[in-house]
């Protein structure tokens, strides 16, 4: 039954206005469920991190987010950055985070904010989208497999692209 209602709402895919007031406290919303999903890492976001993100993201050069709204109410986002590709000099856009809120999966939202991503990434003129994922969400990959992503390889004999990281605080 709530497979049903959630399907008769109206699905919204609006750029976040990170110093807008809503845009940012549903943009928190979101980040925080998908912080304390086990494939955000299970813990709420810290507050300090809360209360910074908004006007962080709206200071950082290339940034850009998509809300994903049911009904008026925020259930998914993505956070997205602009970078530079050297090998096409060209730019690309780099999906940093894509989530919808888990009683919201399965209904085609997460495939409309990439739609959004798609359609805002062409009219950047970049010459490809970047992810990372999990190895074991199965799920995500699944989804992005079926949008056309895939591993990142120059030379198959070399092996696919890891995205690796070093922590500094």
């Amino acid at each position: 039954m709530k497979q049903a209602a959630t399907l008769d709402l109206a699905l919204t895919i609006d750029p976040v206005g990170f110093r807008n007031p809503d845009d940012a406290a549903a943009l928190v919303h979101v980040l925080d469920g998908y912080a304390r999903d086990p494939m955000g890492g299970g813990e709420p976001l810290a507050d300090d991190v809360r209360e910074r993100l908004p006007a962080g993201l709206a200071g950082t050069p290339g940034a850009f987010a998509f809300l994903a709204r049911l009904g008026g109410r925020p259930v998914g986002v993505a956070v997205c950055f602009t970078g530079f590709s050297t090998f096409a000099a060209a730019p690309l856009v780099n999906i940093h985070d894509v989530c919808v809120l888990a009683p919201h999966r399965g209904h085609g939202i997460a495939s409309a904010l990439f739609q959004r991503i798609e359609s805002e990434a062409r009219a950047r003129n970049a010459c490809k989208i970047t992810l990372e994922v999990l190895s074991g969400n199965h799920n995500a990959k699944r989804l992005y497999k079926s949008l056309g992503y895939g591993d990142y390889t120059l030379d198959p004999e070399a092996g696919h692209a890891l995205f690796w990281q070093k922590r500094l605080t």
